[in-house]
């Protein structure tokens, strides 16, 4: 039997968002993530969801109706690959219906995880909340360098969110997209930790810039995991590979070795 494995780096615990192997099916990207040697997972929804063939109301008719059990068997596969399950990714959108948004919690309790992520908006986190917290799901808001109001970016569009809302509703900081917005990541890190459900991994310039190799860009991608693990803070660093690379293994397994080494 194949020995499980383990990621967690002097006590930091290195993952992978599964959109990285987002050309491949959910049982090649979790054979993957274990060649690669990955023992933590923050499901991408486009792994289990069905692609866009039946428009909007059919992935709105998917969400309301497919059985529980499916989400089960789900995690049963990470179980058994010795990947912990962490947190999925269920991008709430202004779009959705209120069934839709607490499907989303049915989901996580099913799949076993008790944080979800989201792509969203600041006015979507509001609707979101009370559902989050009847189910007791931690939900992470993710931001980018969209900087249109509404869109979370920076520090004062995830504060708005939160203002008012219950524990329940934090931070997804992709320590990326925020650099490239002009946000400094490591302080948020410091500032915001108790709030964050995951961190994303990935390399931007300033400025709106290029998604490029981790350590080519201008993230400070090694002050963030060394506070953590400084601070041993249990907040899982998730590789999201997004740049354009050769083949997607060779490149996550770049990734990971370039985590180790800032980890050092």
């Amino acid at each position: 039997m194949a020995a499980k494995p383990n990621s967690k780096i002097h006590g930091v615990q290195i993952g992978a968002q599964s959109y990285s192997f987002r050309d491949r099916s959910l049982d090649d990207a979790i054979k993957g993530m274990v060649e690669v040697g990955l023992s933590e997972c923050e499901l991408w929804q486009g792994h289990i969801e069905p692609k866009k063939d039946g428009g909007r109301a059919g992935l709105r008719q998917w969400r309301l109706t497919t059985p529980m059990d499916v989400f089960k068997e789900v995690r049963k596969k990470f179980d058994d690959a010795g990947i912990l399950l962490y947190a999925y990714n269920y991008s709430f959108k202004d779009d959705f219906t209120d069934p839709e948004i607490e499907r989303g919690f049915e989901m996580a309790h099913a799949l076993g995880v008790t944080r979800l992520t989201a792509s969203s908006t600041v006015t979507c986190a509001h609707r979101v909340d009370p559902f989050a917290a009847k189910a007791k799901v931690y939900v992470g808001m993710h931001g980018h360098d969209n900087m249109k109001p509404g869109e979370f970016n920076l520090p004062p569009s995830f504060e708005e969110a939160m203002k008012g809302s219950s524990k329940y509703i934090g931070i997804n900081l992709d320590i990326g997209h925020f650099t490239a917005a002009g946000g400094d990541a490591v302080d948020y890190l410091k500032k915001m930790h108790e709030h964050i459900v995951t961190l994303h991994i990935k390399d931007r310039k300033k400025d709106h810039g290029a998604n490029l190799p981790l350590g080519e860009g201008d993230t400070p991608i090694k002050e963030a995991l060394q506070t953590l693990k400084t601070n041993h803070w249990a907040i899982p660093a998730n590789i999201e590979y997004e740049y354009k690379g050769a083949d997607t293994l060779v490149e996550v397994k770049k990734c990971y070795e370039y985590c180790k080494a800032a980890l050092a």
